[in-house]
């Protein structure tokens, strides 16, 4: 299963939202690689127009191609559960499954050299490329998800969780963990999705050296700001306890209080509306769609 005359094959979901012209390129770069065995698009509830585009590109494609149009837009995490279960329901497709949005474009020979790392990892289960920042995807009980310098530049490098640029999943990890907790909508499910991996005995890991590319971010700042800071606190909450959810909302308000009082101090995505209200619906438990 998933290999084509004994090479190891792929298969691929990428998730599309109001930005058709960026995923036809993705779709002809994952396209042109050997190891691509299938790509399937999940449309967020995209104007007609892009979905005739994506459609088309498809038809063209070399790589057996299907679209799942949904509704409208139900999130990142969401929209690759949607994909991922078609995967899981085909008996004839890949060992792995490529999880990116609709601009993620991987170096010639990326997923190659993905492939060959997993392949001597009986027990890796999720394995991220390498966005080429030189850092390492880990998680602190206080802080949510954070990044430390890498200790290598080459080969595989355990992680807490793959970085959402790109990722593989292996099918056995998925159907032993679950999809990812739809809770998310998008940020920080792939942490959530890490910590579940790990501690059912998975490998988690990162590629480094297998480089992809992510040249926008698609969410507006004060919605990413916003859907960031709620999202840790229902991460933490969620595997730490109540103490560290607590120590990190404190920290949550002084970093509000902080920022309010020292424009210095703001990060690129700042927006003390968003954060007050990702606090404010931490609290009453209000996840989901923004």
């Amino acid at each position: 299963m998933g290999s084509s005359e004994g090479v190891p094959t792929v298969d691929v979901v990428l998730i599309h939202w109001k930005q058709p012209e960026a995923c036809v390129h993705s779709l002809k770069r994952f396209g042109s690689e050997p190891a691509v065995r299938s790509i399937t698009v999940v449309d967020n509830g995209s104007s007609q127009d892009a979905v005739r585009q994506i459609q088309a590109a498809l038809n063209e494609s070399s790589k057996p191609g299907k679209l799942i149009e949904l509704d409208s837009n139900t999130g990142f995490g969401p929209a690759t559960n949607r994909g991922w279960e078609r995967w899981l329901e085909d008996p004839t497709g890949a060992e792995w499954c490529v999880a990116a949005p609709h601009d993620a474009l991987p170096d010639h020979g990326t997923l190659t050299t993905m492939l060959a790392i997993a392949a001597e990892r009986p027990r890796l289960g999720l394995l991220g490329a390498d966005v080429g920042d030189g850092l390492l995807p880990r998680i602190d009980r206080n802080f949510g998800p954070i990044f430390v310098p890498a200790g290598s530049d080459g080969g595989f490098e355990a992680c807490d969780y793959p970085h959402g640029t790109l990722f593989m999943a292996r099918r056995s990890c998925l159907e032993d963990i679950g999809l990812y907790d739809e809770r998310f909508f998008t940020y920080c499910e792939e942490a959530d999705l890490g910590l579940r991996a790990t501690a059912a005995g998975w490998e988690v890991g990162l590629a480094r050296g297998a480089r992809v590319y992510n040249p926008r971010v698609s969410t507006p700042k004060p919605v990413a700001e916003y859907l960031m800071e709620r999202n840790t606190l229902l991460l933490i909450g969620k595997h730490f306890g109540r103490f560290h959810l607590a120590v990190r909302a404190v920290l949550a308000i002084g970093q509000l209080i902080d920022g309010t009082t020292r424009p210095s101090r703001r990060g690129e995505y700042w927006s003390a509306r968003a954060r007050l209200r990702a606090l404010r619906d931490a609290a009453r438990g209000r996840w989901g769609a923004p």
